[in-house]
Order: C-alpha cells, then sequence, then structure tokens
C-alpha cells in the first residue's frame, strides 16, 4: 500500500500543473534534506528555503523520503568523506576550529563526520538531481505519460479501492 502510494504519487508529481522547474527544484532541495541527519541548523535553513521558494513541496517531501533511505545505505560513504574533511586535510583544521568558536555555526553539528559528509555530498548531487530531474519531467510529459496511463499496473494502482480509500481520507483532512 505504501509503495503504491508512493507510486501514484510521484506521477502526480510529474503531471501537476507546476512548471518542471517547479518540480525538479522541489525535488532537488529534498534530496539534500533527505541526505542530512535531523534536527541540524542547515536541515531548518533547508526547509525554510523549501517552504520560501516557489517549488512544489510534494516533490520535496517525496524526495526527501526516497533520499534519506539512500543516505541510510551509503553511510558508511558519507562517514568516509565527512572523516577525510575533517581529519584528514590538515590545511582545513584551523578553518575548523575558528568555525566551532563562531557562534552560531556549532548549531550545524558541522564537526560530525556523518553531518559533514551528508552536506558535501548533497551539494555535489543537488545540480545532476536538478537537471535530472527536470529532464525527466519534460520526457514524461512528452512522450511517456499516454503510454504509462495504458499500462495495466498503472490502471490497477488507480482504481485499486484502497488507494481511492486513502484519497478520500486524505481529501476529508485538507
Amino acid at each position: 500500500m505504501f509503495w503504491l502510494q508512493i507510486v501514484k504519487n510521484f506521477i502526480q508529481i510529474v503531471r501537476a500543473d507546476q512548471t518542471p522547474r517547479q518540480i525538479a527544484g522541489g525535488f532537488a532541495l529534498g534530496s539534500m534534506v533527505g541526505f542530512m541527519p535531523f534536527l541540524t541548523l542547515q536541515g531548518l535553513i533547508l526547509w525554510l528555503i523549501i517552504l520560501v521558494l516557489d517549488v512544489n513541496l510534494s516533490a520535496a517531501l517525496l524526495s526527501a523520503t526516497l533520499f534519506a533511505l539512500i543516505a541510510y545505505l551509503f553511510d558508511p560513504l558519507i562517514h568516509a568523506v565527512g572523516y577525510f574533511f575533517l581529519a584528514d586535510i590538515s590545511a582545513l583544521r584551523a578553518l575548523w576550529a575558528s568555525l566551532y568558536n563562531a557562534p552560531i555555526v556549532p548549531l550545524t553539528r558541522f564537526n560530525n563526520t556523518v553531518v559533514l559528509g551528508s552536506l558535501l555530498i548533497s551539494l555535489v548531487f543537488f545540480l545532476p538531481v536538478y537537471f535530472g530531474m527536470r529532464q525527466f519531467v519534460l520526457a514524461y510529459r512528452a512522450h511517456l505519460h499516454t503510454r504509462i496511463e495504458k499500462w495495466k499496473i498503472y490502471r490497477v494502482i488507480s482504481k485499486s479501492t484502497l488507494v481511492q480509500w486513502y484519497d478520500r481520507i486524505k481529501n476529508l483532512a485538507s
């Protein structure tokens, strides 16, 4: 049920009336949120950016969920990247010491290897995720939309009583 709803939501996001830029922007910012551990200052700032900018909030929530799962799987790699930048590059040690002594910067928890590694990796992947999602939305709307609607699995998911029941409950809440 949960996965069927994610697939349905993803298709609804791609078919939404918003521009591909708005959908891709929400997806890319959500990927950054998903990569980073919760309860950090940069996570809060990213959520504020998502809410202030004209991006698709559903795409941000969906990608935050998906990338949180991916980040969990790649946690050892994220830790290694963070450790490399915190401990192995001696030229950055003075920077880390001065940032740690700054008034607000320690709230980012940058001195944690996983937090720093996930921030750096999410920054590296931001543009590829944005442009990849933008191209996907354009391709979907131009070529794939009519094909996917003909698939039997799509019709089964969209007409499933569980999905329709969930939609009715969701519409009552809004």
